[in-house]
């Protein structure tokens, strides 16, 4: 009797422990696609997850950018064949866009995960809100608030989604962009980034990643 009390002791425990585990936020995002995103070595890419000043969704594509950098390679064999169910703008048969992006991640090196800053988020929100009121699409600072706050060395827009990493996915992919423009800021050689999604008029969403 006491060892049945005692296995039901410990299986409740069990339990509770990952219940616990699920509600601290530890799984990861990415962890649909692998359990092995689970890995705890992983946790260093939430870089943001104290910051107040973003959303939860800004946070979050922050912190499957930096899984991504971190493991390019495992983001290739898990995330990448997914692409098209993730978002459907993505043609995973696409030779010039898809396929050289799974060619890219599957063989390039491991890169520094990015630390959020204040002043590249601000630099961001000024640009992602006033842009999304008016539905413009571009770079170019409208007023000069966003002017002054403006403060990156590269920069990518996206328009259409309000997904972390849908919004992620198509800047990797850069569809249509022959410079990959976008790809090359996502996986570069910056330390710090923010991030800001505001409403848009034309396009129902609009994310702002400033690279520092």
């Amino acid at each position: 009797m006491k060892t049945t009390t005692h296995l039901i002791t410990i299986i409740v425990l069990l339990l509770a422990s990952l219940v616990v585990y699920s509600k601290d936020g530890d799984t990861s995002p990415l962890a649909a696609y692998s359990a092995k995103w689970n890995d705890p070595k992983y946790r260093v890419c939430n870089t943001a997850e104290k910051v107040g000043y973003m959303t939860e969704k800004e946070k979050e594509l922050i912190y499957v950018l930096n899984l991504a950098r971190m493991n390019p390679k495992l983001f290739s064999e898990t995330v990448l064949p997914r692409a098209h169910d993730i978002s459907s703008f993505i043609d995973t048969s696409n030779e010039v866009y898809y396929k050289t992006l799974v060619t890219t991640m599957s063989q390039m090196t491991p890169l520094n995960i990015l630390q959020p800053d204040s002043l590249c988020m601000v630099s961001a929100r000024c640009h992602a809100t006033t842009s999304g009121k008016v539905g413009y699409v571009g770079h170019e600072r409208r007023n000069e608030k966003c002017r002054k706050s403006k403060h990156y060395y590269g920069e990518c827009c996206n328009y259409g989604s309000d997904e972390p990493l849908e919004i992620l996915l198509l800047l990797l992919e850069d569809h249509d962009v022959p410079s990959l423009g976008h790809r090359k800021i996502c996986l570069g050689t910056y330390n710090k980034i923010g991030v800001a999604i505001a409403p848009h008029t034309a396009y129902g969403h609009n994310a702002v990643m400033d690279f520092y």
